[in-house]
Formats: structure tokens, C-alpha cells, sequence
């Protein structure tokens, strides 16, 4: 567990980080089916993310002349990538003199490699390859599984954060009429409950300052393709792209 900066979009960077993300979802026909994050909300490890086939992609929204600075840093959205295995990219924008509208500096996704500056195009990477999920991407869905039964219950979200490094997960308001905050942890088959983390009680002393009250969520996840014939049979690994079972019961 450990500190992560929640610094804010300024009002500025908002206008420039939703013109970028309304270009990502021009360069596909009927717009990007699999958002990861497209929430201006605290904290960033990227500005944006999707899944594109097999393939997923975190993007951090520059602005080439450098008159305004987005939140997080490249060393978080490298370590996001990293333990995700997805690709970590720069979208550079520039606002027009004319209009004062902000566009993607080079054509097409308008997207370069992090690392590189090199241009990449999504589509072109996207392969028939099955690439097993990541423990990053599991607990990140399991976190967006807690994260919308909360707004069905219609609770307040104030923030959330797939990084399994990070807790809690999810912060809210709650029942209390005050911020509660989860512990989200996700388990595959054939695990079917996740169990609190051993180092609940220092979470809770952490979180205190703000909230006592706390709870925990378990999602465990199996795949469709699972054929449940046998008590010992091996798991059918969780694809990047397919389908699966989730069992979740709510916040204890």
C-alpha cells in the first residue's frame, strides 16, 4: 500500500483531454467499444485507456507547445503498461490559434509510442493471438464490477483506481452519508471468494483520517469456455477479449 497523488485536471486540460478523446473514438467505426478509462477523475496513472482486439493501449494527453500540464507522470503510465502488457502511448494536442479548438499534432489515431515518438496504429497491432490476462487487468475489471453495482445502488462515487498496488479501490458515499471507502480483490478459477488482505487493520488506520468505515468486496471470475465436468479439472485461462463467468455478491 502506498500514497498515490491525486492531483485534479485543471479546467484547461479538461478541454483539451475530451477533444482527445472524442478523436480516439472517431478512428473506429461506430466509436470504441471497450473504454477502459474515460473519466477525468483522480488518481492517473493515464488519461485514457481501451482495449482493441487483443491488444490494450494507455494513452497521456500532451500539449506539444507545453502551456499546460495534464496530472500523473511517464513513469506511472510505464508502470501501468508494464503490468498491464499493454502499450503505453503520447497523444500530442495542439490548440488552434483559430477557434482555439485542440487537435491531434500528427494524422490518423495520432498517437506515438511513449518511448520511441514513433507512430502507432492500434489497428495494426491487433492480432489473432489469445494473450492471457494480467493480474493488473483482473483486478482492474473486478474494481469497475464493484465500482457499477455501487452506482446501481446509487451510492456517490468520489473516486476509484485499478492499480492492485493501491488501496483501497474505490471510494464513496455511503450509506453514513459520509466516505466509505472498498478493498476490492478479484480471484480466478478454481478460487471462488477472495479473502480481506492481511494488512487490513493498516489500510483501515490509513484510511481513518477520512473514513472508518470500510468494507470489502470479492470477485472471482471463470471462463465461459470452463466445462465444469470434473472437480479437478484445470482451469480454461482468462483471454483478453472473451468471455467469463463473475461471481460477486456485494460490499460486505
Amino acid at each position: 500500500m502506498y500514497d498515490v497523488e491525486m492531483q485534479e485536471m485543471s479546467q484547461d486540460f479538461l478541454k483539451c483531454w475530451q477533444a482527445a478523446g472524442m478523436h480516439l473514438n472517431r478512428q473506429v467505426d461506430g466509436g470504441i467499444q471497450a473504454w477502459l478509462r474515460a473519466h477525468p477523475y483522480p488518481p492517473f496513472l493515464e488519461h485514457l485507456s481501451f482495449r482493441l482486439g487483443n491488444q490494450l493501449f494507455f494513452i497521456r494527453v500532451e500539449d506539444v507547445d507545453g502551456k499546460i500540464n495534464g496530472p500523473g507522470s511517464l513513469r506511472g503510465l510505464f508502470a501501468l503498461a508494464e503490468g498491464a502488457n499493454g502499450h503505453a502511448c503520447i497523444l500530442p494536442m495542439q490548440k488552434q490559434l483559430l477557434g482555439g479548438n485542440w487537435l491531434p499534432v500528427h494524422p490518423g489515431w495520432g498517437i506515438v509510442d511513449a518511448q520511441s515518438r514513433r507512430p502507432i496504429d492500434p489497428v495494426a497491432l491487433v492480432t489473432d493471438e489469445k494473450i492471457e490476462m494480467t493480474p493488473w487487468e483482473l483486478h482492474d475489471m473486478a474494481v469497475q464490477i464493484v465500482r457499477d453495482h455501487l452506482e446501481t445502488q446509487e451510492f456517490q462515487l468520489m473516486s476509484w483506481q485499478g492499480n492492485p498496488e493501491v488501496d483501497p479501490a474505490i471510494w464513496y458515499i455511503g450509506d453514513s452519508k459520509g466516505p466509505e471507502w472498498v478493498v476490492v480483490r478479484s480471484v480466478r478459477y478454481p478460487e471462488n471468494h477472495a479473502h480481506r488482505p492481511q494488512n487490513w487493520q493498516l489500510i483501515a488506520a490509513d484510511c481513518s483520517r477520512i473514513s472508518r468505515i470500510g468494507h470489502f468486496a470479492s470477485v472471482a471470475m471463470v471462463s465461459m469456455e470452463q466445462p465444469f465436468s470434473s472437480e479437478n479439472e484445470p482451469a480454461i485461462p482468462l483471454w483478453r477479449g472473451y468471455g467469463m463467468h463473475v461471481r460477486f455478491t456485494g460490499v460486505e
